[in-house]
């Protein structure tokens, strides 16, 4: 099925803290799945996300880590945002909800609402601390829950039913900074006329029976009791100001000002990224796109009933078209708990494992429909059973034959000798497994691609091509190269989910990507030469495993270790010298890569680099840069890379080292 423009976004994750593999089962790990997906098949899609950088729990988490909020996000910004991108999850726009696009576009979007007749001030009674000496928002508070009597419920919402709370309704309310009970006091807040709004979500909602069961339950509840006008301002000093002369030094609830986040995102990407300042507006203000919103089931309040609420009561921009939302992960039969390091976080499971059997693992058991158990034996046993005694075994057992039987060159597939269900099953694989991803089916779609390795096994080892190869050397030929065209379309089908494998697969077989429509054609020539066979996957051995076991409970150490000292030695390993950029154009289908080809004194280099949201083509067409020149070469989108440019990246810019005076190209650095 072909669409139209689509605008993919997963929740923006709060910068208090680093990414738990909750986090990527519930919405970022599958938003990256499907947007791969798209993009195979040439759709016009753009990615969209960035931290959620206000409301309470960010000033908690600084005042327990004794720093300013904005010394806060700073450092879980950079730290998100790396674990994201080393797990191969790509956004073609990674923002921030302090910065001034953000704050600009939501007070525009409160005064529109204000305009539009949807907001109201209201005098409230609220939980105020006179210990703190302050109205406590609602995740100072704690209490018991009025309907579950749950004793850890927030101010907000009780996670143990998934009721919406404020403050007020908590039993033995209780300060979360003191342990004080806390004293009702008038204050005045702005509300949003959600009731006033009932009937268009009504109405909206049954146009979309396709929704999964969590949403359309979780909203019919909300509509059987009744919408109620909701609070969107707060008594704090960290948020995006309250936009009137009169405000009283408010701030706007972070659930109002955080899904405006996707629209200030999209501009910052048609700004900074393609240089078409009005470009956002062909995503978010026409009807021929679809919006989809990623996120787990706590969010389902907000991006099904709040965050179209605040859309329609706007009335310029789209509403949401899929709002696919997961249920919760939970890890070895316990609910992950941050507060005590009940989690296996991203960053240090990445320096143990490879992206991809992470990725794998919480794709094929992702907890599309229940909450779902995460373990450390179960991610050994499908890593060691499925990626390494299935998929891989296949591909590395397939070509070391190749190499050793044919010379390395993929013989003629003769389709007469082969049967004609293997040869169907490979040529609607795409087509078969896509249907799945489309419907955000992703544990079905791993099971599928899983099946197309399995029968690639099963051809291989009943046809025995050792005995074959003498005894009837035209039938082993037709299907060795039946099982090089399964690689093949295993490459295409398994990449929205196993990206760093796929390019692996394409890389041996000396092929380059092709679109999905593709994926299941015969398109490997006789005697196609390919590359030395690598292993994919490696076993996980136990003793890794229980490592990673020990380590649940026990208290992380935020702190960045200083790393080990480098001797000498190690710096002269590094060939760094100085090139001057002789040309200098754009990777084609990409939003970030440049071709740059650089004079390093003795020869010219091709290079690429992902400037393009930083540097305009004439800022680095003749500029000297700082060129590492002894790295192995690399494929960077099917183009070539033989070095690498260094510069410093902070989280949210890139600048390239400069020199303080002139000094010719192919100069040592030492």
């Amino acid at each position: 099925m072909k669409h139209k423009k689509t605008i993919v976004t997963s929740a923006l994750p709060y910068a208090n803290g680093p990414l738990h593999i909750g986090h990527l089962a519930g919405c970022y790990l599958p938003a990256d799945i499907y947007v791969r997906y798209l993009r195979s098949k040439g759709e016009d899609v753009i990615h969209i996300c960035g931290t959620d950088e206000h409301g309470v729990q960010i000033t908690l988490k600084a005042e327990q880590e004794k720093k300013t909020p904005k010394q806060l996000v700073d450092k879980y910004y950079g730290l998100i945002q790396k674990a994201l991108k080393d797990i191969g999850i790509e956004y073609d726009n990674f923002s921030r909800t302090t910065r001034k696009v953000h704050i600009k576009e939501t007070q525009k979007f409160f005064l529109k609402l204000l305009e539009n007749g949807f907001l109201e001030e209201m005098e409230i009674t609220q939980l105020f601390c006179e210990k703190c000496s302050r109205f406590l928002p609602d995740r100072f508070v704690e209490g018991e829950c009025p309907f579950c009597s749950s004793g850890s419920a927030r101010g907000d919402q009780c996670e143990s039913c998934g009721r919406w709370l404020e403050p007020s309704m908590l039993k033995k309310p209780r300060c979360k900074i003191c342990s004080s009970s806390p004293v009702l006091r008038n204050t005045k807040h702005w509300f949003l006329k959600l009731d006033a709004l009932t009937d268009k979500l009504r109405s909206w909602h049954s146009t979309h029976p396709e929704w999964k069961d969590n949403v359309t339950k979780f909203c019919k509840t909300w509509f059987d009791e009744g919408l109620n006008p909701r609070a969107i301002t707060r008594d704090i000093d960290w948020g995006v100001p309250v936009p009137l002369e009169d405000s009283h030094g408010k701030v706007l609830y972070v659930w109002f000002d955080a899904p405006i986040g996707y629209i200030s995102s999209t501009m910052e990407w048609a700004r900074d990224v393609k240089k078409q300042p009005d470009l956002w507006k062909k995503y978010w203000l026409e009807d021929n796109t679809r919006l989809i919103h990623f996120i787990g089931k706590d969010n389902i309040v907000f991006h099904a009933m709040v965050w179209p609420g605040m859309l329609m009561a706007h009335g310029d921009f789209i509403l949401p078209d899929q709002i696919p939302a997961n249920e919760f992960l939970n890890i070895e039969g316990e609910k992950i708990s941050t507060s005590r390091n009940w989690a296996v976080w991203v960053d240090q499971a990445l320096e143990v494992f490879p992206p991809d059997t992470l990725r794998y693992v919480l794709a094929a058991t992702a907890p599309e429909n229940s909450d779902v158990d995460f373990t450390w034996p179960e991610f050994q046993r499908r890593v060691n059973d499925e990626l390494a005694d299935v998929l891989g075994n296949f591909i590395n057992r397939t070509l070391v034959f190749i190499a050793k039987y044919y010379g390395g060159k993929i013989p003629r597939l003769d389709p007469s000798y082969l049967d004609a269900e293997i040869l169907k099953e490979i040529g609607n694989a795409p087509e078969r497994i896509g249907a799945l991803y489309e419907s955000f089916q992703v544990k079905k779609a791993v099971s599928e691609f899983m099946k197309l390795a399995r029968t690639g096994n099963k051809l291989f080892q009943s046809s025995e091509p050792w005995v074959l190869v003498k005894e009837s050397p035209e039938k082993c030929r037709s299907v060795i190269a039946a099982c090089a065209a399964i690689m093949d379309t295993l490459a295409a089908v398994i990449e929205p989910v196993l990206p760093f494998s796929s390019m692996k697969i394409l890389k041996m077989l000396d092929l380059e990507k092709r679109s999905w429509n593709q994926g299941g054609e015969f398109r490997i020539q006789k005697d196609h030469a390919t590359k030395k066979p690598e292993i994919l996957f490696s076993k996980v051995e136990d003793g890794v495993i229980q490592k990673q076991r020990d380590l649940l409970g026990k208290e992380r150490n935020m702190e960045q270790p200083e790393k080990e000292r480098a001797s000498i030695l190690d710096m002269e390993k590094i060939g760094l010298k100085i090139g001057l950029v002789k040309s200098v154009e754009k990777v084609e289908k990409s939003d970030k890569l440049y071709k740059l080809t650089v004079d390093i004194g003795n020869e010219e280099r091709q290079i690429v680099a992902g400037l393009v949201p930083y540097y305009s083509k004439e800022e680095i067409l003749g500029r000297k840069v700082v060129v590492a020149t002894n790295l192995e070469k690399a494929k960077i989108r099917g183009v070539e890379s033989d070095g690498m440019i260094l510069a410093a990246d902070d989280g949210e810019t890139v600048s390239l080292l400069s020199l303080d005076r002139d000094i010719p190209q192919g100069s040592k650095i030492k």
